[in-house]
């Protein structure tokens, strides 16, 4: 059955599940996508001329990333030698490392230092006030000086020579040297200018090769350094250095020096992982809050280091990455790399990216709201879309989008979404409040289907959500489409799919930037089941994002670093498989770029071409039809006495109904009773019959 929605031609997408496949060959560890166990097929083999052009190319891409990082690293460290050289930010930063390790002799000595550095920057700001004087007399002094030494030399080589002409030749031989040196100058000077340029690139180049500040993966073989081996001893020391008195005191009294409070040190992905048992007095939440330092005294980058809570008390579990192992890219996507992949909303799992482990992170989208955060231009949509990609490949599913951002980033589903609405205008956010508005009108007439009534996924997805939240465009009745008070109409629509809509297959996924109360009501963030969040730019924005549970249990999106962590997500909530007594987990997801999204999206067109006919449709009640049946000519009707006829109406169906019933049709079309000075609830039937037009 074809219907319209602004305009826009709807069809629903006929057919049944198609189970999916295994796993795609490639993966670091072969799991199966669907919850039942089956074979892994074995890897595709690649012809020797293909692998030999990937090797090329990565090794052209490692290249060009070495000297750019080259280049990047000089000018930081350049710039920081010449900040610590003429700032006291060295000082400062050696009294907070004293004052860390509770070294009080080495703080003051410190201070001292600074001390005695600002007295003789003072001096040399004093004297720099003074110098314009000393030149200008100085100035003065040689020129009287050099010009009689150059008479002086004069009237001695004319008395010498017998010649008064040679007096000035001193000075006219010194006025033709100045010359000489001006026109030196003016033939250089051009050159110089163009290789000032080069010349300082190179030295910054030059400064970058020679720190290394190029990614590990980057690096010629021979250069790289994969860090100091994790060792019991190696963890010990970094947690006793960092600075935490009473921690440093129970390592110093145990009889194993700390041994003792370790677990096995296990290989973990690309990584090693340990639990640390905590002595009296020594809060997991102190540990979490010294993560960078603890990286460092491991030798490591803050972003190598994750800091989680397992379930036993006073226990911190560190998973410690390879150096440089997750500056590496994963690889692409199974959805790009096997064309024989299908999806199964109901029993599959969406391949998403890599764990930390190295392991195969898969989604389970069943009945599942999503919502994805992030800083702009750090991987938000793409994420976003590759699930959608890969539910895209069971025919069964119905997709209706609002891109507000409108670039083209979900063009590729133009023949595949039933309504698609591409731009950032107030307009395109009207429009998508009226795709979500007929979002939930389905899954009203699906809420009121006889009992058993199956139906296929309606899947509503607006990218760049935050768009519609600040949209101050109003309805012909006053109310707001944006906003986050309860007369939004946007807003309004959000949470009624959120609270009903699952039952029956009718989902919600919103990706949105930068998350604050005024962009995304916390009601909204806590009606997702799957919530993950992008790199974000404080602790505060983590919490919105993720939840206050997932942040306290060591989620830290707002540790990932801006820029280099695109694509990874801190996943939180339903949907994932986590490790026992774990809030949230670390993805790094894959990247599907625009021409492999449109193969992909080809593949689900033709297998949505060959999906059987559509069922026939059940006839589903309507109560908001029958509401103005039983009204008649009544201007208003009390409820009770609505419900009443309805019962007479259709026993069947409205027997079971209550005032919660009847006010939830009401309010759900924009017509709710009213109450008068008596304190009686009526309808009113210019309200329902306004209600049906609007329909």
């Amino acid at each position: 059955m074809t219907e319209t929605l602004n305009g826009t031609p709807r069809v629903n997408a006929p057919g049944t599940p198609v189970p999916a496949v295994p796993a795609p060959p490639g993966t670091p560890r072969p799991v199966s996508l669907e919850k039942a166990p089956t074979e892994v097929p074995a890897p595709a083999a690649v012809p020797a001329p293909e692998k030999a052009t990937g090797t090329r190319t990565r090794a052209a891409f490692r290249v060009a990333v070495r000297h750019g990082s080259y280049v990047l690293g000089g000018t930081r460290i350049t710039t920081r030698r010449a900040w610590d050289g003429r700032t006291t930010a060295r000082y400062e930063r050696m009294m907070r490392a004293a004052e860390a390790a509770g070294n009080t002799e080495l703080l003051q000595a410190w201070e001292q230092r600074a001390a005695v550095f600002r007295a003789a920057r003072h001096t040399r700001r004093m004297e720099l006030l003074r110098a314009p004087e000393r030149l200008a007399r100085a100035a003065v002094f040689g020129t009287v000086l050099t010009g009689g030494g150059l008479i002086g030399l004069g009237v001695a080589l004319a008395v010498a020579t017998e010649d008064p002409s040679m007096v000035l030749a001193p000075t006219m031989a010194t006025v033709e040297m100045i010359r000489w040196i001006f026109f030196i100058a003016s033939v250089v000077w051009g050159p110089l200018l163009i290789a000032a340029p080069l010349l300082g690139l190179l030295a910054l180049w030059n400064t970058g090769r020679q720190q290394r500040t190029a990614p590990q993966w980057a690096l010629p073989a021979q250069q790289r350094d994969d860090g100091a081996p994790i060792t019991p001893s190696v963890v010990v020391t970094a947690l006793r250095d960092l600075g935490i008195a009473a921690l440093r005191g129970a390592i110093k009294d145990m009889n194993d020096a700390g041994a003792g409070m370790l677990s096995p040190i296990t290989i973990a992905g690309c990584g090693v992982e340990v639990d640390v048992t905590l002595p009296s007095g020594v809060s997991t939440e102190e540990i979490q809050k010294r993560r960078r330092k603890l990286a460092e005294n491991l030798h490591r980058h803050e972003h190598e280091v994750f800091v989680t809570i397992p379930q036993a008390a006073r226990t911190v579990r560190l998973w410690i990455a390879d150096s440089g192992a997750l500056d590496e890219p994963i690889g692409p996507s199974p959805l790009a790399t096997d064309e024989t992949l299908t999806a199964n909303y109901r029993t599959g799992r969406a391949p998403w990216g890599l764990d930390l482990r190295g392991d195969l992170a898969a989604l389970s989208l069943f009945q599942r709201h999503l919502l994805i955060t992030g800083l702009s231009n750090q991987g938000k949509t793409a994420s976003l879309r590759a699930l959608a990609l890969w539910l895209a490949l069971d025919p069964s599913v119905e997709f209706r989008i609002a891109d507000l951002k409108g670039v083209g980033d979900w063009g590729m589903f133009a023949d595949l979404a039933s309504v698609l609405i591409e731009g950032p205008t107030d307009g395109h956010v009207i429009d998508a409040t009226a795709m979500l508005e007929e979002g939930v009108r389905e899954m009203e007439r699906r809420l009121l289907a006889p009992a058993g009534t199956t139906f296929t996924p309606l899947v509503l997805i607006v990218d760049e959500a935050q768009v519609a939240f600040m949209c101050p465009e109003k309805d012909p009745a006053g109310n707001y489409y944006g906003g986050t008070k309860a007369t939004s109409r946007y807003f309004r629509a959000v949470r009624k799919i959120q609270n009903q809509g699952r039952a029956v297959d009718v989902l919600l996924w919103q990706g949105t930037q930068d998350p604050t109360n005024e962009n995304l009501p916390k009601l909204v963030r806590e009606g997702a089941h799957i919530r993950a969040s992008l790199v974000v730019g404080t602790e505060e924005q983590a919490v919105m994002a993720l939840g206050a549970k997932a942040v306290n249990g060591g989620a830290a999106p707002h540790k990932l670093r801006q820029g280099l962590d695109k694509g990874t997500v801190v996943v939180a909530g339903d949907g994932v498989k986590l490790a026992p007594g774990q809030s949230s987990i670390t993805i790094r997801t894959h990247f599907i770029d625009i021409d492999p999204a449109e193969e992909i999206a080809e593949r689900a067109r033709s297998l949505r071409g060959a999906a059987p006919a559509e069922p026939e449709a059940v006839e589903v009640p309507d109560p908001l039809g029958d509401i103005a049946a039983v009204l008649g000519s009544e201007p208003r009707m009390r409820t009770q006495e609505v419900l009443q006829r309805l019962a007479q109406r259709d026993p069947e169906q409205y027997r079971g109904w209550t005032f919660a019933n009847l006010t939830a049709v009401l309010e759900g079309a924009d017509a709710p009773p009213k109450k008068t000075d008596g304190g009686r609830m009526y309808v009113i039937r210019a309200a329902v019959l306004e209600a049906l037009a609007d329909q």
